[in-house]
């Protein structure tokens, strides 16, 4: 830490200049010239450092604390929030959030895994971690959407699906697969956007959508790096060669077909720009809804189960011959 400030290890020398930019600024006698001249030094070297970063470094930039959280762009890009609480069958889930709101003129359902800020904001929200009654809340939702006509749009944010024993014992891998299941059947469009982590088959539950977009510093990946290396290697410090060698990233994911567009983020990251960066996934969100609508309905709902199936697909010799 640096004055307070979360570092990550390549932002070092960045961190530094900008905590010597906030001491100057705080004095009454500082030179305009030299917090200027240190400004310009801050602005080149995050446009050196952004502009090389590896897929281990996006790693760590996708869970920057400070990074926008759902809550975030509840209150920033949406309005009219109402929350749906419950899944009417066990219990509520704190992790995963929905309801209905509008996002510009266009009124929609609205799913999405909140991680929390503060210690206590990261208990109640269990990380980010959904139980089995938090997907069999997206289904809920998906249902009610598809009855009343309302596009849905996800923000996924999570390491992964609460492994817990009371999530086995709740039905996790059931609930996980319903959802998906629902995701297909349903007819109103379904646009998604990965804002931070995109942890396995907790992040696919509520992004098996017709569109799938990514934050251009966000991860998508079956398995962390960490536990990738954990399991190839069995050796943690094998962490940077699995985050390379897994494609997570938005740039490779998109090559792949396995998202449909990356919204790009300013050079610094979403955690030193959030309105900009929330801002573009409002115009992001709207645009795909708006393609999603152009298609028929079962047109829409094949493409979408197709794109799901699809994924690995590369891996198979002769694919498609």
């Amino acid at each position: 830490m640096i004055s307070g400030i979360y570092v990550m290890q390549f932002e070092k020398d960045i961190l530094n200049l900008e905590c010597k930019l906030s001491s100057l600024r705080k004095s009454p006698n500082a030179d305009q010239y030299i917090i200027d001249d240190i400004e310009k030094k801050r602005d080149r070297l995050i446009e050196k450092v952004y502009s090389r970063l590896t897929p281990w470094q996006r790693v760590q930039i996708a869970r920057h604390p400070d990074r926008p959280k759902f809550s975030d762009y509840v209150s920033t890009i949406f309005t009219d929030f109402v929350e749906i609480r419950g899944d009417r069958l066990f219990g509520q889930d704190n992790s995963i959030i929905t309801g209905f709101a509008t996002i510009s003129d266009v009124k929609v359902a609205l799913v999405g895994q909140e991680k929390g800020k503060t210690m206590e904001q990261r208990i109640k929200h269990n990380f980010g971690m959904p139980l089995p009654e938090g997907y069999r809340k997206a289904q809920r939702l998906m249902h009610l959407a598809d009855k009343f006509g309302l596009p849905i749009v996800s923000l996924v944010d999570t390491s992964g699906a609460f492994p817990g024993i009371e999530s086995e014992e709740r039905g996790q891998a059931e609930a996980i697969a319903r959802c998906i299941e629902t995701s297909f059947d349903i007819d109103v469009p379904i646009v998604s956007v990965i804002i931070g982590e995109g942890g396995s088959g907790g992040a696919v539950a509520i992004a098996s959508a017709d569109y799938v977009l990514m934050l251009e510093n966000s991860i998508y990946s079956v398995i962390s790096p960490e536990g990738c290396a954990s399991i190839l290697w069995k050796d943690e410090s094998y962490t940077e060669i699995a985050a390379s060698s897994q494609k997570l990233i938005a740039g490779d994911l998109l090559k792949l077909g396995v998202i449909d567009h990356v919204i790009q983020e300013k050079s610094g990251g979403a955690h030193r720009h959030p309105i900009d960066t929330m801002m573009s996934v409002q115009d992001a969100i709207l645009e795909y809804i708006r393609l999603s609508e152009e298609v028929s309905i079962s047109e829409r709902k094949i493409q979408r189960r197709r794109k799901f199936m699809n994924i690995g697909s590369w891996l198979i010799p002769d694919h498609g011959k």
